[in-house]
């Protein structure tokens, strides 16, 4: 008898796209059926999600991706995560008075990333014309779609501070005066235009590479920089800090930036080989989970057992110390990550896990860097002590709180990719007057202390949260996974995998276990607060299980059942079958397929 899901795991052999959004999936499946590859599709459904999540991903944002070309034969990575502006200074933004970058307005900006990340993977992966994947999101944004009650709810929420405050954002979310009821038919007639005019630029020349290289210059040196530069340099607006501010971001800036290939750095584990971003982001610690974890019998667990959630979260929280510690743009500071993911150190942290919770943060000792780890020791103890007390509140249903949206597309040709396009978000930074969306917050994720691999820095990435993540099996490329969900997405994106490596069950039924994270180590959002030994696990787990990790020390809150996380998946089976699943939290992912 095949055990109840929520949805069926969806199989077929043409193509399968799944994403956090159903309008959003169904583009992408269009494409396919157009004729365009996995790469198309998946270009084609970021551009829509931008549309119709836009409290989750905007224009203005980043986009790191994983992915397999069949052409080429190799998984590589694609770098859309756009670095700190030439004025993005610690002393800069000292002078401004702060001490913390604030999680909002324009100072908390880095180049957005995300357009040209799309165009490349378009031009050298794709198949289609920019017009092809642009124009389904302007469909979306000149006619409409049905705002998600989460968007309505963002919009009610800043409505005041928004009309007070970010004037242009007041126009364009509460279109009349008034908050978009739930489900209303929303446009962004704005939007619409910016995406048609960069067309109209790009067919102004002739050839399909040249029309995507003219629409990056469209938006990195024409008309979308000098409206960004136009307006940054000309506004002062209120943030986080309770001070306005004007932000530092040029067209210079954006002009000589271009997102960049990459290899994965990947670990293997049980067969499988895990492929993930460097350590300018979260990537490396799923990795390192995984080998803290290769020493326990995972699947002799109970899935859902409390020996299970104990000893992947204990695990978790050695890893997450080591990112405050090591991890950060390598192209300004070395990451040790051979000796992070070798065997002996493995071994050691290992040790550290006890049958009680820890409430300790317990970075690693590296040699040659016992500098870094004292600086970045000192600095968490003085935030810990002068910093916001952190709420373990839902934070991951925070209607104000930006988050994330994640695509996986797999096609008949054997090519898979996994993205995870995120910030520029409606309530991260106000509306750039004309171009109908508004810059990132990512700066956030910076420190405005000297000497550590995460300082701030002219050139330098934020050591971003967004991990998409590729696996193979045996050596052949094979599932394709991610989630939303800021500091939580490995942890969420590491519960399911290690119930489908170890408990045979189908992408779906994966999805659908009870989840759970932690908010032991200190945030990667302003104001970068930490919560010692917290554990948030959905009611799912049932009594027994809950009783079983407070009593091992977990500062545990209960979140409601179906409440946590929003990953999908996709899989190609050896024989070519196509496979995919998306979560039925909140009730808007949607895995689609045939």
């Amino acid at each position: 008898m095949t055990a109840f899901t929520t949805r069926p795991e969806i199989l077929g052999t043409f193509g399968v796209v799944t994403s956090t959004h159903w309008i959003a999936s169904a583009v992408g499946m269009s494409i396919l059926e157009k004729g365009g590859n996995a790469f198309d599709a998946a270009v084609a459904t970021g551009f829509v999600l931008q549309v119709v999540e836009p409290h989750l991903c905007g224009p203005g944002g980043d986009m790191p991706a994983v992915l397999y070309s069949k052409k080429k034969d190799k998984v590589e990575v694609i770098c859309a995560q756009g670095p700190a502006p030439a004025g993005a200074t610690i002393e800069h933004y000292t002078s401004e008075g702060l001490n913390l970058i604030p999680g909002d307005g324009l100072l908390a900006t880095v180049i957005p990333g995300a357009f040209d990340g799309w165009m490349l993977m378009l031009r050298d992966y794709g198949s289609l014309s920019i017009r092809d994947v642009l124009e389904p999101a302007i469909y979306y944004a000149q006619n409409g779609h049905p705002i998600l009650p989460r968007v309505s709810a963002t919009i009610a929420g800043l409505a005041s501070f928004f009309e007070k405050e970010w004037p242009t954002s007041f126009k364009t979310w509460l279109p009349g005066g008034s908050v978009p009821a739930s489900h209303s038919n929303f446009k962004n007639p704005a939007l619409a235009e910016t995406w048609r005019r960069i067309i109209a630029e790009a067919e102004a020349v002739s050839g399909r590479e040249e029309q995507i290289q003219a629409a990056r210059d469209a938006f990195y040196r024409g008309f979308v920089a000098e409206a960004i530069d136009k307006y940054v340099g000309s506004t002062e607006v209120m943030d986080a800090s309770g001070t306005p501010h004007r932000g530092v971001i040029t067209a210079d800036d954006m002009a000589n930036w271009s997102a960049t290939v990459e290899e994965p750095l990947t670990y293997d584990y049980h067969g499988w080989t895990v492929a993930k971003i460097g350590a300018w982001g979260q990537g490396p610690v799923f990795l390192q989970t995984l080998s803290i974890l290769k020493g326990f019998d995972i699947g002799a667990m109970d899935p859902n057992g409390a020996d299970f959630v104990h000893t992947v979260t204990e695990a978790m929280k050695l890893a997450f110390a080591d990112r405050e510690v090591y991890y950060g743009d390598p192209k300004f500071s070395p990451v040790p990550l051979p000796e992070l993911l070798s065997d002996t150190y493995a071994a050691a942290r290992r040790k550290l896990i006890a049958a009680d919770a820890s409430l300790d943060l317990r970075p690693g000792k590296i040699p040659g860097f016992e500098d870094q780890y004292d600086a970045t020791m000192e600095m968490l103890g003085a935030t810990s002590r002068t910093g916001a007390v952190y709420e373990p509140t839902m934070a991951h249903l925070s209607e104000k709180r930006g988050d994330t949206v994640h695509i996986d597309v797999i096609d008949r040709e054997g090519n898979i990719v996994s993205i995870t396009p995120s910030g520029g978000w409606l309530q991260s930074s106000p509306t750039v007057p004309g171009l109908g969306f508004c810059l990132n917050s990512r700066a956030q994720m910076f420190w405005l202390k000297p000497g550590l691999p995460t300082s701030l820095a002219p050139g330098k990435r934020p050591r971003t949260t967004l991990t998409p993540s590729l696996a193979l099996y045996e050596g052949r490329p094979t599932l394709s996974f991610g989630t939303p969900g800021g500091d939580q997405q490995e942890q969420w994106q590491l519960a399911f995998f290690l119930r489908y490596v170890h408990h045979n069950m189908n992408l779906q039924a994966a999805i659908d276990q009870p989840l759970f994270h932690t908010s032991h180590f200190p945030s990667s959002f302003y104001p970068r607060t930490r919560e010692p030994g917290s554990l948030m696990a959905e009611a799912n787990f049932g009594t027994d299980v809950l009783d079983t990790l407070q009593r091992k020390g977990h500062n545990l809150t209960v979140a409601d059942q179906w409440t946590v996380g929003r990953l999908t998946a996709a899989r190609r089976d050896a024989d070519g079958l196509l496979r995919a699943a998306a979560t039925p939290r909140l009730m808007q992912a949607y895995a689609v397929g045939r």
